[in-house]
C-alpha cells in the first residue's frame, strides 16, 4: 500500500501541497487529477524520495519514505517503475540500452536480453531493440518508457501525464497499454493526469487535488455523478478553477536521479 498523510510542501513563499491524504490500495490504480500546475506531479514525486515533505509523510510498504537511509532508499526504488512525462529517454542510447538500463549489474546478460524483449513486446515495440530515441514518434517514446519501468517487474509503476502532448488516437493506445500492464503483472499504479477520457479508462478510482488537498476521491461512476461543483467543473471543462498557480517542475537531474537509483 501507498499513503500520503497529511502532505504539505512548499516552494519560497508558495504553497502547492497543503495536507494531502489518500491511500493506494495493493492491485488497484489510483488516478490523480487537476489543474495544471495544482502539485500532482510533486504528490508523485515524494513516494520514491526526490522531494522530502514540509511537514506529513508518504508511507509505502509500512515505510516511511523519508525516514530512509540511503540503502533503504535505493531498495525501495527498485520496485518502483516510474514513467516520466516526457518519457526521460538517454538520446545517445539505443532502445535496448535505454531499457535495459534499470537492470545493469542486478542480472546478467542473457537475462537482460530477455527482459527487454519482454518489456517492448508487452508495448507493441517488438525488434526496436537498435532504434535510436530521436527515430521514434512521441508516442513511440512513451512506450518505450514505460517498458522501461516494466523490465523491472516492479511492484509499483507512477505515471506522470502519461498522454500529455499526443494524439486522441495514440493516447487511446497508451491507456489500454497501462490496462494490459496492470493486468498482465498484478502491479499497484499512480497515475497523473488531466486527461479525463483516460482517468476513466485506467482508474480504479479517481482523486481531485485542489488547492493543495484532496477535494474529492471515489470510484469511476461516483466521480461521474459527482455533485461537488468543483469537482463537476473540472471533469466537464469549465474554466475559471482557482488554485492552478504552477509548482516547481521536475528537474533533468531528478529524472536521472531514480534512473541511476535502479541501476
Amino acid at each position: 500500500m501507498i499513503a500520503f498523510r497529511d502532505l504539505h510542501k512548499a516552494f519560497g513563499p508558495k504553497q502547492v501541497l497543503r495536507g494531502v491524504s489518500v491511500a493506494v490500495q495493493d492491485g488497484e490504480t489510483l488516478v490523480i487529477v487537476g489543474g495544471s500546475g495544482t502539485g500532482k506531479s510533486v504528490a508523485l514525486k515524494h513516494v520514491v524520495g526526490l522531494l522530502e515533505p514540509d511537514a506529513g509523510e508518504v508511507e509505502v510498504d509500512g515505510q516511511v519514505v523519508s525516514r530512509l537511509r540511503r540503502r533503504e532508499l535505493m531498495e525501495l526504488r527498485s520496485h518502483i517503475g516510474y514513467v516520466f512525462q516526457f518519457a526521460a529517454l538517454f538520446d545517445s542510447m539505443t532502445i535496448f540500452d535505454n531499457v535495459a538500463f534499470g537492470l545493469r549489474r542486478r542480472l546478467g546478460e542473457a537475462e537482460i536480453r530477455g527482459r527487454v524483449a519482454e518489456a517492448l513486446h508487452l508495448v507493441e515495440l517488438p525488434g526496436a531493440e537498435q532504434r535510436m530515441p530521436a527515430e521514434l514518434s512521441g508516442g513511440m517514446r512513451k512506450r518505450v518508457g514505460l517498458a522501461r519501468a516494466i523490465a523491472l517487474r516492479p511492484k509499483y509503476l507512477l505515471y506522470d501525464e502519461p498522454t500529455t502532448g499526443l494524439d486522441p488516437v495514440t493516447s487511446a493506445v497508451i491507456d489500454e497499454l497501462m490496462v494490459r500492464t496492470r493486468e498482465a503483472l498484478g502491479v499497484t499504479s499512480i497515475v497523473i493526469t488531466h486527461d479525463m477520457r483516460s482517468a476513466y479508462t485506467v482508474g480504479d478510482r479517481i482523486a481531485m487535488l485542489y488547492e493543495g488537498r484532496i477535494r474529492q476521491v471515489g470510484t469511476v461512476a461516483e466521480i461521474q455523478q459527482t455533485t461537488d461543483p468543483v469537482v463537476r467543473q473540472f471533469i466537464e471543462g469549465r474554466p475559471s478553477l482557482r488554485g492552478t498557480e504552477p509548482a516547481a517542475p521536475p528537474s533533468t537531474d531528478e529524472e536521472v536521479a531514480v534512473e541511476e537509483s535502479q541501476r
